[in-house]
């Protein structure tokens, strides 16, 4: 957050971490002679951390409101089965093709600087989509939305890590961070259900407009903070991973209509050729977006499979258990709204408390606990839509919004542990990307499982395949627990940090 501009950071990048542990024993020294400045300089860093998860919630909460807007879009745009997975998956699509780069750039040019344009872009982009008339037209703008998304993530966290050294004050601060991802996570849907009456359209202005009042403080509490490294953008990079991360979001959302068709099957060779050829290009470049030594380190694969496990098992799921609740059950949009907000508001306090947590349980069980809590809490849920009664839902979305919470306090903590404090906001990025990969992906198979069940009516039948997405759901997040622990290495001096 609160930086020293480009000169500071400019020399080298441990500087960076020197300088931030300088200025914090001087400002604690100047806390003990006179108190005044340090209490000014704690205020501002206070102001500082609460205008970035404000506006990441806001970032959270434009990602979300779709779970709710769904079956509006899809009545005024006209949008076929097969392509109604693109109206929830633009936003993480962008995310996804944009957070590595995103965090390379925040760190080289300015973290600052990227988080300003982030936020505006949002603005602008969200009241663009309100105006959509096509699937096309909204889809493209949620893209837009989620490049702007992954401009305010990345460059987010990057400016909280800058300011806060590590130990108690940045398992806080990250705290804090996580519970406003939650937090942005509940109140989209329940903004959406308070809306409705305005027409879907209505909720995508008020974001729009939350976001451009935001950009507008930036400049005023933010300082500029960077790392710079020699070389160019890895453009070819970020062309790369976005062409593979398209491939495989359409191959999946094409194979609901048959697994073995020659489109499919091209498609997912696409996304193994591309990912090869980024793997490639990272490689030979003189300052590539995700540096592949990390994938030496045990505690940086950690926090990239936990992310990917988010996505595909958490994520994924919940981005469209709500308008499954609306086909299933028949309830309005604010009551879904409000059941959605048990599991997200939950999540919102859990991370919250999460920092109580530190010096007790390492982020690296949290985040395994949290995948069994949400597998358990899923599981509460089977049979409930088929039964029609929406209070069977809610001790399962308490129980996985335990889980969440838990989540979403680990990611960020282990995503900035696992790098130098020099590429934070690189961390940060190849976390959220595998995050958003994931979340796109396990929309694309929550929406395949759920629409190939059969039953007596559309109703019965999409109950029923609900409870094979919550299986699929619950298997994948007991494999992401599996996962987590075994990424274990006491010997990799990153993961110990």
């Amino acid at each position: 957050m609160t930086g020293t501009g480009a000169g500071t950071d400019a020399g080298t990048g441990t500087g960076t971490a020197v300088g931030t542990a300088a200025r914090v024993r001087a400002g604690t020294a100047a806390d003990a002679g006179a108190g005044a400045g340090g209490t000014a300089g704690a205020s501002r860093t206070t102001v500082a951390l609460t205008l970035i998860s404000a506006v990441t919630a806001i970032a959270l909460m434009n990602y979300t409101t779709p779970m709710l807007t769904l079956p509006g879009m899809i009545a005024s745009f006209g949008t076929p089965l097969s392509a109604q997975a693109w109206l929830l998956n633009g936003t993480p699509l962008g995310l996804a093709a944009l957070l590595l780069v995103a965090g390379s750039l925040a760190d080289d040019y300015g973290r600052r600087r990227l988080f300003l344009t982030g936020t505006l872009a949002l603005g602008v982009t969200t009241l663009l989509g309100s105006l959509a008339t096509t699937t096309l037209l909204f889809t493209l703008a949620r893209a837009a939305q989620g490049m702007a998304s992954a401009a305010i993530i990345t460059s987010g966290l990057g400016l909280i890590v800058h300011a806060f050294p590590p130990g108690h004050t940045r398992i806080r601060a990250t705290g804090i961070w996580g519970a406003c991802v939650s937090g942005g996570i509940a109140l989209g849907p329940l903004l959406a259900g308070v809306t409705a009456g305005l027409g879907w359209r209505a909720v995508y202005v008020v974001l729009g407009a939350a976001a451009l009042l935001a950009a507008a403080f930036v400049p005023r509490v933010l300082k500029e903070s960077r790392a710079p490294r020699p070389g160019r953008p890895d453009l070819l990079g970020a062309l790369t991973l976005g062409l593979a991360s398209v491939s495989l979001l359409a191959a999946l959302t094409l194979g609901r209509d048959g697994w073995l068709r020659a489109p499919v099957w091209g498609l997912l060779a696409a996304t193994v050729v591309l990912a090869g050829a980024f793997v490639l290009v990272e490689r030979r470049g003189e300052a590539p977006m995700l540096d592949l030594g990390l994938l030496r380190h045990r505690g940086f694969l950690a926090a990239t499979s936990g992310a990917l496990f988010t996505g595909v098992a958490v994520i994924g799921l919940f981005s469209y258990l709500a308008a499954l609740i609306q086909s299933t059950l028949g309830l309005g949009t604010l009551g879904v709204a409000w059941l959605f907000v048990l599991w997200a508001g939950t999540g919102f306090v859990v991370a919250l408390q999460a920092r109580r947590l530190a010096g007790r349980v390492g982020a690296r069980h949290q985040l395994a606990l949290g995948f069994v809590l949400s597998a358990a809490g899923v599981l509460t849920m089977l049979g409930a839509l088929n039964a029609g009664s929406w209070p069977r839902l809610v001790p399962g979305l308490l129980i996985a919004g335990v889980g969440n919470g838990l989540l979403n306090a680990a990611l960020p903590q282990l995503s900035v542990e696992s790098v130098e404090p020099q590429r934070a906001a690189m961390g940060s990025g190849a976390n959220n990307t595998a995050r958003y990969i994931g979340s796109s992906a396990g929309v694309a198979l929550s929406i395949a499982v759920a629409t190939s069940a059969t039953g007596e009516t559309p109703a019965k039948a999409l109950a029923h395949g609900a409870d094979h997405a919550l299986l699929v759901s619950a298997a994948l997040a007991l494999l992401g627990a599996l996962v987590t622990l075994a990424l274990r290495d006491r010997r990799d001096p990153v993961a110990r940090r």
